[in-house]
Formats: structure tokens, C-alpha cells, sequence
């Protein structure tokens, strides 16, 4: 098993950067003399694969901030900040570090660098496998094979049950039936997870505005889970228990637009908590990473999913319903 330990990122409106901890890329091995290579003239050229963003438009708009309620709380006595996750950060981060891998990967062979390919081919294979060991942990896949590893367990205790109770050895049955009885409890949650994630239904798509019914910022979907999968430390202090449908409801990995709030940048919310926005939402939307996971804005105000992104969360391309009225006047054209 790999260790992780993205840091969070974080961000300044004074020099518009998103930087992150290099531990993470360390603990896979990753220096910069991994990622040099040599140019046309000779000269050894090092790729960053820091996340940065301009936010040199927001500051010439010397933008008030309308976040009182990131201070205050809701409503409900929250603080915005409580559904802030690392953890979704983290795997946005890594997100980002598979891509930038790809690209490297992709450089090298351009200048013919293959050593240098290879090594960074090495790596990313050893990330990619990482994350779907992590992907399958969370979405249930290995919850599939622990309640198919318990069966098999369950068929021999029974067995040696069977065993006991003709040897008359009431102790060891006793134990036994104790044991089957554990077993089947944690068979039954396993197969219940690996099922919630392959029958889940959501409200809500990748690169759709919504608002948040709590706090009333403006965001976009770029993560979801059909249940909460956050720690339990997490959801106490993100009162959780006091939704009305709890921790087993999709839960959103979200971008909260810097224009609203500069620092709380990714939250993870129930889907009870947001809502979709009456009208198309077309208004400015900012955040360092709408350029990295999205192509850009439909005709609807709602950003496109890049092809990685739709792959990670098994998502489908969303298409725009055809408007009689331009379908008219392209027909008049």
C-alpha cells in the first residue's frame, strides 16, 4: 500500500498561486531530476507541475467578498467552513498529478526522450494503480470481494459448527455460532455497499452550476458519491446526523466560486443541501481548477467535463436538448 499525503492546497489573492506540498509527489519517488529533459539547444528544461490561477481579474475588480455567512453560520448555527474536505481536495490533487504524469509522458517521446518516458511511465502506472486501488475501496468493488471472502469463511465455520454439535462439544459450537453470526453482519454491510455505488442515482452532473440551499453560494459539481464517504470526525462537525436523509445520500465534490468566498474553494456536500438554479446560470464563474477539469461553458451556462473526468465517475456525456428555435432559424439559414 502506498502512503499518501496530499496537503491542501491553498490560495493567495496577493500572488494568485495554488501550491501544494511536495511530500506527495516524494513518497512516489518523484524528483525534479525525474522530470528533466533536454531541449533543442541543450539546455536541461524543468516541467512545474504546480496548479496556478490568475486571479488578477478579480483583484482589478477589488471584489467585496459575500461571504458574511462563512463567519456567522446558517441557519442551522453551520459554518461553511465545517464542509470543507481535504480528502476531496486530495483527490482532485491527484487527479491533477495523473494528468500532468500523462502529459510528461507524452513530452518526453516528442523529443525522443525515451529513458526519461519510460521512468515517468513507471510512475504514473504506479499512481494510476494506486487510485483504483483507492477508487475501488471507496465505490464498493473490494466490498464485492470481502462479502464473497466471508461467504466462503461462513461455509466452513459452518461446517466445523457441524462438527462440534456431533462431538457434542457445546462450547466450541457456541463459539462458533458467534463467530457465523459477526460474519454474516459484516457480509450483509459489505454486499450493501458494493451495491448502493453500483445502483446510484444522481440529482446532480458533472460541470452543473448549482447553489447551496444552507449558505447560498454559487458552485460547480466536479466529484460525487452515492453515500457520504467522509470520515467520522468529518461528519460530526458537518452535522451530518441532522440532514434529513443522513450520510446515505449522494454527496458532491464541489467548486466554490472565488468570487464568493476566496478561501473555501472545495467542499463536499449532501445532495439535500443544493440545488440547480431556476434560469440558465451564465455569470462569471472563477476558480483555479474550472481550466483543468472542465473544456469550458455550454450554451446553458454549465461547464463541460473533460473525457478523464467523465471516465473517473463512470459518467455519461451530457447533451443539450435541441431549442426549436434555433433549430428553426439554422433550418431559414
Amino acid at each position: 500500500m502506498l502512503a499518501l499525503s496530499l496537503s491542501p492546497a491553498t490560495a493567495s489573492t496577493k500572488s494568485g498561486v495554488y501550491a501544494t506540498d511536495s511530500s506527495w509527489r516524494r513518497q512516489f519517488g518523484l524528483t525534479k531530476g525525474t522530470f528533466a529533459t533536454s531541449g533543442s539547444d541543450g539546455n536541461q528544461c524543468i516541467q512545474s507541475s504546480s496548479f496556478s490561477a490568475n486571479f488578477t481579474a478579480t483583484r482589478q475588480r477589488q471584489v467585496a467578498v459575500r461571504a458574511g455567512w462563512l463567519f456567522k453560520g446558517g441557519e442551522k448555527g453551520l459554518d461553511a467552513r465545517a464542509e470543507q474536505s481535504e480528502s476531496a481536495n486530495e483527490d482532485i490533487l491527484m487527479f491533477f498529478f495523473q494528468l500532468d504524469l500523462a502529459t510528461r509522458v507524452q513530452y518526453a517521446l516528442n523529443l525522443e526522450q525515451y529513458d526519461i518516458a519510460q521512468q515517468l511511465r513507471n510512475k504514473l502506472t504506479e499512481v494510476e494503480a494506486e487510485v483504483i486501488r483507492q477508487q475501488e475501496a471507496k465505490r464498493g468493488s473490494s466490498s464485492k470481494s470481502e462479502a464473497q471472502d466471508k461467504a466462503i469463511s461462513i461455509i466452513r465455520l459452518r461446517a466445523d459448527l457441524q462438527k462440534a454439535v456431533e462431538r457434542e462439544d457445546y462450547a466450541l459450537a457456541s463459539k462458533l455460532r458467534d463467530e457465523i453470526s459477526n460474519l454474516e453482519a459484516d457480509s450483509l454491510a459489505a454486499s450493501a455497499k458494493a451495491l448502493v455505488y453500483e445502483n446510484a442515482q444522481y440529482a446532480f452532473r458533472l460541470g452543473q452550476k448549482v447553489k447551496h440551499k444552507v449558505f447560498g453560494y454559487r458552485a460547480v459539481v466536479c466529484g460525487m458519491d452515492p453515500v457520504c464517504c467522509e470520515s467520522n470526525s468529518w461528519m460530526e462537525a458537518a452535522q451530518i446526523q441532522k440532514l434529513a436523509r443522513g450520510s446515505n445520500q449522494p454527496f458532491y465534490q464541489v467548486l466554490v466560486d472565488v468570487y464568493e468566498d476566496p478561501n473555501l474553494l472545495v467542499t463536499y456536500v449532501s445532495e439535500e443541501n443544493l440545488v440547480a438554479p431556476d434560469q440558465p446560470d451564465k455569470d462569471r464563474f472563477d476558480h483555479p481548477y474550472i481550466s483543468i477539469l472542465f473544456y469550458g461553458m455550454d450554451s446553458a451556462g454549465d461547464f463541460i467535463p473533460i473525457k478523464q473526468l467523465r471516465e473517473k465517475y463512470n459518467r455519461p456525456r451530457h447533451e443539450l436538448p435541441i431549442n426549436p428555435e434555433d433549430q428553426k432559424d439554422g433550418d431559414n439559414a
